[in-house]
């Protein structure tokens, strides 16, 4: 009886644990659609658990950050990248998720950037 409790506890803190299971997030992102050197800027709030902010479609944005893996990581270094010129909009994304502090900025100046870009382009809906 005793290893069944155990048991039970231990897989219920591991799915607790699990960041797949609530996406904690306070974000603010900011995008320049036509670029910086444009100066036009567009900027939103995202909240999560519960979803808030004055991003559109906030819950769907909250879903899809719970199924993503790092969504903020930078491209590698040495990475090998297509030479696409993907537009000049550029995003700024600053806040927490996770219980982590992050500051990314997004361009689309070649295929490794844009695929980012692309990776959590619902954060950017004027991009």
């Amino acid at each position: 009886m005793h290893l069944r409790v155990l048991w039970v506890s231990l897989v219920a803190a591991a799915l607790l644990a699990s960041p797949g299971m609530a996406a904690t997030a306070d974000l603010h992102v900011t995008v320049w659609p036509k670029g910086k050197a444009a100066g036009h800027a567009v900027t939103w709030s995202l909240r999560c658990s519960p979803a808030g902010g004055t991003l559109p479609r906030r819950s769907r944005a909250c879903r899809i950050l719970q199924t993503l893996r790092d969504p903020f990581a930078p491209v590698r270094a040495n990475s090998l990248c297509t030479q696409i010129y993907g537009g000049p909009q550029v995003a700024l994304v600053r806040g927490t998720i996770f219980g982590r502090r992050i500051s990314a900025y997004f361009t689309r100046t070649d295929g490794c950037q844009i695929s980012r870009w692309n990776r959590v382009a619902f954060l950017f809906p004027a991009g």
